[in-house]
């Protein structure tokens, strides 16, 4: 019960700015004062007060008393007035002014001691413009007045929470910018990246914007949002390699999600003809600038829609969230220079667009061993247990995809490598596929879905033949999805889409900077 008077004790080897603070927090506690109360006399928030008193011209004062908090950005401390600059988590910032004529000389004696930088603090007072212009608060003891919940009196400043760990010191790199936290410490300490990035903090924004538009789309085009699985009996719904967990109660094995496929589908079946989910993947691969192992993806159904029409329906929601996030299709990268997603994008063939970069055509009854031969001469490294179309597929990655700067829709795909996808309705050896290339990654994929409980069950076995013979990713027999299908699927286009990389699309940064806190190796 006395948890909050007992000392935080320090260790030798604690840094001397921990120690001190940490002194600090004991004496208040020691003299009655709650470093960490649970409630004050708020009224206004930095936003609202920049908003209705910017207009104020330097000098000029106003009787209006508000009482507001944030972060402590900024201190100085000079003679019998003080200055202190507070920050809200949007960024906003509001000086506060204490002067010993206003709050008395020994509150102003405590702020001198007790508040640091990096402490949450609330100060009340009148609504000023200082001698400077600056918009600011003449700190001072009063009535709390209106919006003060059940307050009478409000103290001129209290601290709402000691920061007991200083923030970390900024310096000026060779660009001239201003530098507090390399990029692992951005990643591994993601609220200090926030505190001292207003970047950071947008990106936060950002992307609860574009996830708001993406629900707002689908809810407006009368789809259906559900909720499917993370663990499963069966990993399936993707050609990724699963992380396993184990289920006490059950005493059984489970697959953590690679994709909600196969779940979505069972909805298709089951009437709800329009559907999407925006969910959380877990993929045991690698991790690098555009791969995450734990990620958010969306996949989305649409029933007696083709490859076609998900494509379309592709391109409209991805420029709606560049629109809802940046007000424009034309988005500004990190470098400055600009990227079109407006209008219609370019499409593609897979295996024409190989055979363009390859000076031969190639085409799905191409040999095996001529595309191992492509493979060597182009230094393409290939496993023994790829299948054909895996091995164009690496090839055109190698020579086309990594090439391509404007969003292209890459068409039809090797059979072989899309187990989940209708065969091509005129071309023998393809599928009714694409991808959707970005700057020269994969941002989504789309099919024209395959709906033949016999065909499928087919490609299942094969894909059971393909993980004996050493793939990693080959799925396994679902025989309780086959079984739902067997009850009649109806024709549908569907698309999958990773959240992180829409982000990465309409910011221009890496995966781990749209993610908010990225998996990384503990150290």
């Amino acid at each position: 019960m006395n948890a909050e008077k007992n000392s935080t004790q320090a260790t030798d080897d604690t840094p001397e700015q921990i120690r001190v603070r940490v002194e600090k927090r004991d004496r208040m506690l020691a003299a009655g004062v709650n470093p960490y109360p649970v409630q004050l006399p708020v009224t206004t928030t930095i936003a609202q007060v920049r908003e209705q008193f910017s207009h104020l011209s330097a000098g000029e004062e106003t009787d209006t008393l508000v009482g507001v908090a944030g972060r402590v950005v900024f201190i100085r401390n000079s003679g019998k007035l003080c200055f202190v600059t507070i920050a809200d988590g949007a960024g906003q910032r509001l000086q506060a002014m204490l002067s010993a004529a206003e709050v008395g000389v020994d509150s102003l004696s405590a702020f001198k001691t007790d508040v640091d930088l990096g402490d949450h603090l609330f100060v009340y007072g009148r609504v000023i413009a200082s001698r400077r212009g600056e918009l600011s608060i003449m700190a001072t003891n009063g009535e709390a007045g209106s919006g003060a919940g059940t307050f009478e009196t409000a103290p001129a400043w209290a601290l709402a929470a000691k920061s007991v760990r200083p923030l970390p010191k900024t310096y000026t790199a060779e660009d001239g910018t201003e530098v507090s936290l390399s990029e692992e410490q951005r990643v591994r300490r993601r609220e200090l990246d926030m505190i001292m990035r207003q970047s950071a903090r947008d990106m936060v924004r950002t992307r609860s914007t574009v996830v708001k538009s993406l629900r707002q789309w689908f809810d407006q085009h009368d789809f259906i949002e559900v909720e499917t699985p993370m663990l499963q009996n069966i990993h399936g719904g993707a050609a990724a390699r699963p992380f396993q967990t184990h289920m006490n109660a059950y005493d059984t094995d489970l697959y953590l999600r690679i994709a909600p496929e196969l779940f979505l589908k069972r909805c298709l079946i089951g009437g709800i003809e329009n559907v999407f989910e925006i969910n959380r993947n877990f993929r045991n691969e690698g991790a690098d600038s555009s791969h995450s192992p734990e990620f958010t993806m969306l996949e989305a159904y649409q029933a007696y829609g083709t490859y076609d029409t998900i494509a379309q329906l592709t391109q409209d929601i991805i420029q709606n969230a560049a629109l809802a996030a940046t007000g424009s299709t034309l988005v500004t990268l990190p470098d400055g220079t600009e990227y079109d997603l407006g209008g219609e994008w370019a499409q593609i063939g897979l295996y024409e667009s190989l055979s363009e970069a390859l000076g031969e055509e190639v085409t799905p009854q191409t040999e095996r061993a001529h595309l191992l031969e492509l493979a060597d001469k182009h230094e393409v490294e290939v496993e023994d247990y790829y299948v054909d179309g895996k091995i164009v597929e690496v090839l055109w990655e190698e020579l086309v995809g990594d090439k391509l700067w404007e969003p292209t829709f890459v068409r039809d795909f090797p059979v072989d490598t899309s187990p989940l996808v209708k065969g091509h309705r005129s071309q023998p050896g393809k599928v009714e596929k694409w991808d959707l290339i970005v700057r020269g990654f994969e941002l989504a994929t789309g099919y024209s879905e395959l709906n033949d409980p016999v065909v499928q069950r087919e490609r299942f076995e094969q894909q059971s033949l393909d993980a004996a013979n050493g793939d990693p990713e080959a799925m396994e027999v679902d025989e309780e999805f086959l079984q739902a299908m067997e009850q009649g699927m109806p024709p549908a286009g569907g698309m999958g889409m990773g959240i992180d990389r829409l982000l990465m699309a309409i910011t221009g940064q890496g995966i781990r900077e749209t993610i908010t806190f990225p998996l990384v190796k503990r150290i």
